[in-house]
């Protein structure tokens, strides 16, 4: 692995002030990161946190306040700059170029030179490297970056930073796409850049993963910093109660039985997806909570996507509540009562540069449409799924891309349920967002199984799963392992599935 350029370096946020437009996000922000520490960043989504460290790394600057590095006052007009002092950010939402090579991505901007030429053999033997680094040894550093899968993306972002030498590395939600061994994998690689001197700030959600890795924490709420604390000195409840600013109760809902009679809305007879899955079979009844646990790779999503439309695939028989049909797009799954919401918000569950009532009502136009389209109709739904799903927004006329990771969540979340669907598939539906957001994500699924609905949840998280889940199927090299019920459920017996070890 590469050493950074100098030991360490001591950062310091004075005063910082935050406005976009009339509206104020932070508030007055002292804050100071030492040499080699492993700092846990905490907070709702929309507490701040991800714009203090965008102003940190040059992609923001305040409206009032200023940095300062080793004791001297910096103005970042641009990363760039920030990155010229050793700050490095991995976003939460992948800042990939799609058509690029894993190489080309890493040295964006940093291209490495032979004369007048630029350099790829150079840049592909230290990409190669890298990739090893972070446990993507396996990956051409030629290979397309839209041919990757999302976990391999978030470990080239975390390669690409270290291609830049960071002494102060940000790292914005980096596990939640990865497997419990990708993540071990890549806290022994913090191990080794914090023993090199480098200072890790690391936000998540994750709190198991922040009490095993952090060293203190610090917590935000509405924008400003409540508190700083040894990680030791807090419990995970305590920690959940610093970011919402009152105890929380229970995360998950308590499960309802699925009566044995409960019609069947979906079922799936031998689908396969060439190269992800093959022969896969199940059904799910109205009211039940149906899980999908599996290893990265493991063909979960490829397989949702096949029975969608987006990839090729056969299927023996295919229903939804009753009818048998096989969708050739999502638009036409949606059509016949089947609804899917991608793990990928950004690239295919939000169009970001549109307003949130143009994302709410994409997928349900006729409903408003008198024959022509009616804005204020739209409104009016927008208002009512400001309501239902909590969506904080400040003005209905902002854009999907400037709400924070939650709130485009259940931005996401509320359009896919617009049509009103029988059957809904929900992948990773709680990555990158904080506890009390996941608390509403995880009554809404309980509500919309209620009402009858069929719920698919494809989760990474184990605990999800188990908390949420009627039944879960586990997969493993494209195949499923087995379905157990909730009685069955525990971290040791889906791991033993999903690993082959059972």
């Amino acid at each position: 692995m590469t050493a950074p350029d100098t030991a360490g370096v001591r950062v310091e946020l004075r005063g910082i002030v935050k406005r976009f437009g009339p509206v104020q996000v932070l508030h007055g922000v002292d804050l100071a990161f030492e040499p080699g520490r492993i700092v846990g960043l905490l907070g709702e989504n929309g507490a701040g946190k991800s714009t203090l460290m965008k102003i940190l790394a040059g992609y923001e600057a305040p409206s009032e306040g200023g940095i300062v590095v080793n004791g001297r006052a910096v103005v970042f007009d641009g990363p760039r700059a920030a990155e010229a002092e050793g700050i490095v950010l991995i976003h939460q939402e992948f800042n990939l170029a799609e058509d690029l090579t894993v190489a080309q991505n890493m040295f964006l901007g940093h291209e490495m030179r032979r004369g007048w030429f630029v350099d790829d053999a150079a840049m592909r033997g230290i990409a190669r490297g890298l990739l090893d680094d972070v446990g993507l040894g396996q990956v051409d550093p030629d290979t397309r970056v839209r041919d990757l899968i999302v976990a391999e993306r978030q470990l080239v972002e975390i390669a690409k930073a270290l291609s830049r030498k960071a002494r102060v590395l940000i790292m914005d939600e980096p596990t939640a796409t990865l497997t419990p061994g990708e993540t071990g994998r890549l806290f022994e690689l913090v191990a080794r850049l914090q023993a090199d001197g480098v200072t890790i700030v690391f936000i998540s959600h994750k709190l198991d993963e922040v009490e095993r890795i952090t060293e203190e924490v610090v917590v935000m709420r509405d924008g400003r910093l409540v508190a700083r604390q040894p990680t030791a000195s807090l419990t995970r409840a305590q920690m959940a109660s610093l970011m919402v600013g009152r105890e929380l109760e229970d995360l998950y809902p308590p499960r309802r039985a699925v009566p044995a009679d409960a019609p069947v809305l979906l079922s799936v007879q031998d689908l396969s997806v060439p190269g992800w899955a093959q022969d896969v079979s199940f059904e799910v009844r109205a009211g039940e909570v149906f899980g999908f646990a599996g290893l990265v790779g493991a063909g979960r999503t490829e397989l949702f996507e096949g029975l969608l439309g987006l990839r090729e695939r056969h299927a023996r028989a295919v229903s939804v509540a009753g009818s048998t049909v096989l969708p050739r797009s999502p638009r036409a799954a949606a059509e016949a009562g089947l609804t899917y919401l991608s793990e990928d918000r950004k690239g295919r569950g939000l169009h970001v540069h549109f307003g949130l009532r143009q994302n709410l009502t994409l997928m349900a136009l006729e409903r408003h449409a008198k024959p022509w389209l009616d804005p204020a109709s739209e409104r009016q739904a927008l208002e009512q799924a400001v309501r239902e799903f909590g969506i904080r927004c400040g003005s209905p006329d902002v854009t999907a891309g400037s709400l924070s990771g939650g709130n485009q969540q259940k931005l996401a979340l509320a359009k896919v349920l617009h049509p009103g669907p029988r059957v809904v598939v929900l992948d990773e539906p709680t990555r990158g967002v904080d506890i009390g957001a996941k608390r509403e994500i995880y009554a809404l699924i309980r509500r919309l199984a209620d009402e009858g609905r069929a719920v698919v949840v494809i989760s990474s998280e184990l605990m999800e799963l188990i908390g949420l889940c009627h039944r879960v199927a586990v997969m493993r090299a494209g195949r499923l392992q087995a379905t157990l019920m909730a009685a069955q459920l525990n971290e040791q017996e889906l791991i033993a599935h999903a690993t082959g070890t059972h």
